[in-house]
């Protein structure tokens, strides 16, 4: 009996450490989350600070918490921070071989709010992948695309890509190209297509509206309008236009061809 108390006597200890360091995780997981969302909130609501360093700084608060409680948990366990200290710096080799493209993302992170090619709230195009930005932390991005799925994009693959962002500058270019007959008045087709952008008081004067024929096509003779818009009015006034000047076309007598082939036969 006495035997398998002394065998026993190690439980008790460890169910308690046990017991303590499940607190202390949900408790810090509690208290990191609360002070990041605070620290959110409070970088945000300076207006002089980018909203996307606001997310980034409460992304870094967290991770710095939940560093200390695991911390606290291992002291529980009777390892001091002294000799964690040590087991890390001993590990450190090993942890760097199995997660560089967690320590890459980290890196990339970084590199992406020091640069900002991109902020929260902008269209981007990340290697190919498109979408709205809604977040970017330590590790990855998020982006949320025009039907709303979620795409998660890791730091390291953002920075080391090609990223456009249609959403940089206040104005964008809209061209369109239209294709009208051959045997229809260039002129005509060209007065219709800048009449209507004129006429539209979301289209720039400055830099006025260019209209051109710009190509001679296999069926058509295709007309090219360029107009500058305010980039939030980019796609209303790229679908308005497509339909006011069809429908303009049909007032005016110029159509627009389909694709045909004439066939030319000749005799003996």
């Amino acid at each position: 009996m006495e035997q398998i108390l002394e065998q026993s006597g190690w439980v008790m200890p460890l169910l308690i450490a046990t017991a303590k360091a499940l607190l202390v995780i949900v408790v810090g997981w509690m208290v990191a989350g609360t002070v990041s969302r605070l620290v959110r909130k409070r970088v945000n609501a300076n207006p002089e600070i980018d909203a996307t360093l606001g997310n980034f700084a409460a992304s870094i608060v967290k991770w710095i918490i939940l560093l200390m409680v695991l911390v606290a948990v291992l002291s529980l366990y009777g390892i001091e921070a002294t000799s964690l200290v040590a087991m890390m710096g001993a590990a450190t080799l090993a942890i760097g071989l199995a997660l560089q493209g967690t320590l890459s993302d980290l890196a990339a992170g970084f590199m992406l709010i020091l640069f900002r090619p991109y902020k929260l709230g902008q269209y981007v195009d990340i290697g190919g992948t498109a979408g709205t930005v809604k977040d970017i932390n330590l590790f990855v991005t998020e982006l949320a695309t025009p039907d709303n799925v979620q795409i998660i994009v890791p730091n390291g693959q953002a920075w080391g890509s090609i990223i456009t962002n249609f959403s940089h500058h206040d104005t964008r270019r809209v061209d369109l190209v239209f294709g009208i007959d051959y045997e229809d008045d260039a002129e005509k087709a060209m007065q219709i297509v800048l009449d209507w952008a004129r006429a539209d008081s979301r289209v720039m004067g400055d830099p006025e509206p260019w209209v051109r024929v710009t190509n001679l096509g296999g069926s058509s003779v295709d007309i090219t309008s360029r107009i500058w818009v305010q980039a939030a009015d980019f796609w209303d006034v790229k679908f308005d236009m497509t339909k006011g000047v069809k429908e303009a076309f049909d007032k005016g007598g110029v159509s627009i061809p389909y694709p045909h082939t004439v066939m030319v036969q000749r005799a003996g």
